[in-house]
């Protein structure tokens, strides 16, 4: 029996109908960035190794594919396994997000850019991840940023364009969730994390809705970021419960809240009346780039984030020695795709044309031509013994209705077409 043959691990092939309903959203999803002045760019799949490696991507660094190095020698591979530097055989790296390869970009091209950048970037990324469902190790992600806007108007831009875009996708009602870096420096402050385990104690709190506080503060405490003696797990459930009832003059602060933080957290949410804004002052954001305000959007509909950002002042610099402000938001493409219709109006009738083997392919090409010059998309299919199975299939495949096609037929508007879906 010959071997089964499918797709590397974690990667997917698209049949027909779901390359269409892929394509569906991200066309919504561009028209609406696009509509809210979004420009869209292209970056290579690639980037060098240290890019990829400079303590910017937290743990996702670690899940990077290496490229190795061209014309490699048994001595190279030598000293890389006495060393035990197995980066040292690579000097490029699959991208594993779309932010670092942004800042690259704006480095090289700023002085072709305008003061205030607006990019959206779609595109596939890769990670090294352990293949499970919902996550992959090729997927798609959807950015947009703002480079050279210090203000919070970046922020309420992202914001809007993505609220607008699940709109136009139809999954509205979402909740925006939002934090500061700021907030999270002083929750640290408080439990006394020292400064080289503060980026790890991020990475351990962002796993509070999979391990509970339990689970943080006892891996906390393994981490020796925190002294057993503190009750992070009791601290821990009432940050989960803190909300805009922290504001100035309604209760005393407590010390852990950054008071500029939450004052910058409040007139974004002033600025958004009619969107449900909630403060989570747990919320972290893995990447170790972001430098202040963070954001996620959630549906009531479902267990998991639609999406996320945040402010990364910082990176940029690393890579032009001048520090730029830049602030981003990327939506959960893979998690939303499935959940999507492809709406009847949101693309042309779709028929086949079922003929008989006696007409001529002359013929069959001027029918054709006759219904896609008038905007319908069509596809030919010879008759087979078994037509029921021929039409589900079709009909799987996104097509709208029949029409046979015999050696009489004389024109387009001759065919009698019949509905699929009946």
């Amino acid at each position: 029996m010959a071997a089964t043959v499918t797709p590397p691990r974690g990667m997917r092939d698209f049949l027909p109908a779901e390359k269409a309903r892929r394509e569906h959203a991200l066309g919504v999803i561009r028209d609406v960035y696009a509509a809210h002045g979004f420009d869209e760019i292209e970056t290579p799949v690639m980037e060098d190794s240290s890019r990829l490696h400079a303590g910017l991507g937290g743990d996702n660094e670690k899940l990077a594919f290496a490229v190795m190095k061209r014309g490699l020698t048994s001595e190279d591979l030598a000293a890389a396994a006495a060393s035990g530097e197995a980066l040292a055989l690579a000097d490029l790296g699959l991208r594993y997000d779309l932010t670092v390869p942004l800042a690259r970009f704006y480095a090289t091209h700023r002085a072709a850019l305008p003061p205030v950048f607006r990019a959206i970037q779609i595109a596939p990324v890769w990670r090294a991840e352990r293949p499970q469902k919902g996550r992959y190790r090729q997927f798609v992600q959807c950015d947009i940023d703002i480079i050279g806007e210090p203000g919070p108007l970046a922020e309420l831009e992202l914001l809007t364009a993505t609220i607008a875009t699940l709109d136009a996708l139809g999954l509205g009602g979402c909740t925006i969730r939002l934090n500061d870096r700021r907030i999270l420096g002083g929750i640290l402050t408080s439990w006394n994390v020292p400064d080289d385990l503060r980026e790890r104690a991020l990475i351990t709190i962002d796993k509070l809705d999979k391990i509970g506080t339990a689970g943080v503060a006892a891996e906390l405490v393994e981490l020796r970021a925190v002294d057993a003696s503190t009750d992070v797990a009791a601290q821990l459930e009432a940050l989960t419960s803190a909300d805009w009832h922290l504001r100035d003059g309604v209760v005393p602060p407590p010390a852990w809240l950054d008071l500029d933080a939450y004052r910058d957290l409040l007139a974004l949410r002033e600025a958004l009346p009619d969107a449900a804004i909630e403060f989570d002052p747990t919320l972290v954001r893995g990447m170790g780039y972001y430098t202040g305000t963070i954001f996620e959007i959630a549906h009531p509909d479902f267990g998991y984030s639609l999406g996320g950002g945040g402010r990364y002042d910082h990176m940029i610099g690393r890579f032009l020695g001048q520090e730029v402000p830049a602030c981003g938001f990327s939506i959960g493409f893979e998690r939303i795709v499935d959940l999507l219709a492809i709406r009847d109006h949101s693309r042309p009738r779709a028929v086949v044309l079922v003929y008989d083997p006696e007409v001529s392919p002359a013929e069959l090409l001027r029918l054709k031509d006759e219904l896609v010059s008038g905007g319908t998309r069509v596809r030919l299919e010879r008759r087979v013994k078994n037509l029921r199975a021929l039409l589900d299939r079709v009909a799987a495949d996104g097509f709208d209705a029949f029409a046979q096609v015999g050696p009489d037929t004389t024109d387009a508007a001759s065919l009698a077409f019949r509905d699929l879906s009946a």
